[in-house]
This record gives C-alpha cells, structure tokens and sequence, in this order.
C-alpha cells in the first residue's frame, strides 16, 4: 500500500449484504477456513472489525491487542444489528486520512497505518468469500477493494511467516480470474463448496 487511501465502504457493504443472507440453519455449517463454522466466521468478523475501526482511530487498547489467535468473540443475540453499524463505523474510520498515516496496532502487532488498512481490507475481502460460499450466495467483491487484496497478498508471498497466518498458496492457472487469484494466495482452494 502506499500512501493513496482507499474507500472501505463499497466492501464493507458487500460483507453486510452477505451477512443479511444468513439463516440460522447456515450457522453450524463448514466454512473454507477449517476452524471455523459459519458462526465462528461471524464472530471474527465482528471482532476484526471493532478492532480494525479502532486502529484507524488510533484507539488503542483491547480491541486492538487482542491477538488474532485468541477466543472468537462471542456471536450474541444482536449481531445482526451490531454488524452493519460496526461495518458503518469501519469504513468512514478509514476516510479520515490521518487513519493512514503514522503507526497504529491491530492484532497486538504495531504497524503504519496504510499497512493496517491493506489487512483491513484483506479481510474484508477474503472473509467475504468465506462468507459466500459457506452459504451458497454469489459473490462479487468490491473491484479497488480485490486489487489491494491481491496485491498485499502477493507482496506477502515470499514471506517466511506467512504460515502463521495464512494457509499454503494454492497454484492457480494464470489466466485464472483476478478473484481465484486472490484466493489461492490466501491459501485456499477457489473450487470450495460445503459437503452436502
């Protein structure tokens, strides 16, 4: 990323549509992300997202310490509510330019600003396919939201430590779509369906 912004809320509005397409028979179901059930997804998108909303708010604290590979946040009875407000309040965090600029904290790690978006919108942007396919709806990501997704993947391709985070790069064919690009850099198999 460089210092050029990007508007979270074309994403952030995909997510929150996706969410709106989930039943309570989806929730205990598989997701591309083998430790999570649909319902664990949601929970980590609620708390990723309070925590990335805070980092842009150079809010630092518990949302923003909190190491990703700690407890899922509770899913409660108010999430479908509580989601797209948190999604809201995400993506115009991110339209303040000062968000993008000096350092800030998420998942308990410290980094510049323009690096905490590109995760933010990382995740929006892979979790959303997660989302998806777990519960059999189209997805069409946000095209500026994708791009910075694949290039901060791409860029992390070479690194060492990607394994603590992400899964093995799935070869995709080069003339594969920019999406099933994107998603075997994350790690996983752009073909996923739940069993049946």
């Amino acid at each position: 990323m460089t210092d050029t912004t990007l508007d979270l809320g074309p994403q952030t509005r995909v997510v929150a549509k996706l969410a709106e397409g989930v039943h309570e028979e989806h929730m205990a179901g598989r997701t591309p992300c083998p430790d999570y059930t649909v319902q664990a997804m949601l929970g980590h998108i609620l708390g990723l997202t309070a925590a990335f909303r805070d980092a842009a708010r150079k809010d630092l604290g518990g949302t923003t310490d909190t190491p990703p590979q700690a407890g899922l946040p509770e899913l409660g009875p108010g999430w479908r509510e509580e989601l797209p407000k948190l999604l809201d309040e995400l993506a115009d965090a991110w339209r303040d330019p000062a968000a993008w600029t000096g350092m800030t904290r998420a998942g308990g790690v410290d980094l510049p600003g323009a690096v905490a978006a590109a995760v933010a919108t990382d995740e929006l942007v892979i979790h959303g396919w997660d989302l998806a396919r777990a519960t059999g709806q189209d997805y069409t990501p946000d095209p500026a939201a994708l791009q910075t997704s694949h290039e901060f993947l791409l860029a992390a391709a070479g690194d060492p430590n990607r394994g603590a985070i992400f899964g093995p790069i799935v070869s995709v064919p080069s003339d594969a779509s920019l999406l099933d690009r994107t998603i075997g850099l994350s790690g996983r198999e752009p073909g996923w369906r739940p069993r049946r």
